[in-house]
């Protein structure tokens, strides 16, 4: 099954990829993966899982039990159909989802708590937004064009915002995040807050458009913590 990236039959090839998945028995992962790298255009690679503090890497000494790429497992690249993407997985059952930062989107991560004030009011306002994700340690992440994260201490300082304290972080070039529906560190899933649509992943905000609202989420959320 083939389908061209971000278009209106990529929708009705994924609806129909759903339902051939749930026939055929393939896990949901399978089907997440192909979602992202068939209509939203990202790269994707297979992640370690934890349980009971136990990285599913090997290493009695992993720094990130749970939470970073298979160093011997393939990357899954853009535009790989659902075929493709069973049979990468067949090579790591049970792996995470994990998606490459600073290619086809950068991350803009708060507080959980933050990020759903900064949602509600982005949204209230009209901004055009990405995905926003949460995962199971309670921080938000807002997918940004690339090249946020680099830019992020110019930006913030240019804003007002270069308190060294301020909890906004950039996540970019060499970084990973974990995907909806993937367990994060044996803590639980990774969630949607706002899912992908075409009219926002395959073409991410700037970072600009809502930094300035994260960050004044971040410091209310510090304020209310002191």
């Amino acid at each position: 099954m083939g389908f061209t990236i971000g278009s209106s039959r990529g929708i009705r090839d994924i609806r129909d990829m759903r339902s051939a998945s749930r026939r055929r028995g393939r896990s949901s992962e399978c089907t997440a993966v192909a979602e992202f790298t068939g209509l939203w255009g990202w790269d994707v690679v297979p992640g370690a899982r934890a349980m009971a503090g136990v990285c599913s890497c090997g290493r009695g000494d992993c720094p990130a039990p749970g939470a970073h790429p298979l160093p011997f497992a393939a990357e899954v690249r853009a535009g790989a159909t659902l075929d493709e993407v069973t049979a990468a997985w067949a090579e790591v059952p049970g792996a995470s989802v994990m998606l490459p930062v600073g290619r086809a989107f950068d991350v803009l991560e708060v507080s959980e708590a933050a990020g759903r004030r900064a949602l509600v009011r982005l949204e209230r306002m009209g901004v055009p937004l990405g995905p926003v994700a949460v995962t199971p340690q309670g921080r938000a992440q807002f997918f940004v064009a690339p090249g946020a994260a680099a830019d992020l201490p110019r930006s913030l300082y240019r804003m007002g915002w270069d308190d060294p304290g301020l909890d906004l972080l950039g996540l970019g070039a060499g970084t990973y995040v974990t995907a909806p529906p993937s367990d994060r560190g044996g803590m639980g899933a990774v969630r949607w807050l706002r899912p992908p649509a075409l009219d926002s992943a395959t073409r991410p905000a700037g970072a600009r458009l809502v930094l300035g609202t994260l960050a004044y989420a971040a410091h209310r959320s510090r304020g209310a913590l002191g």
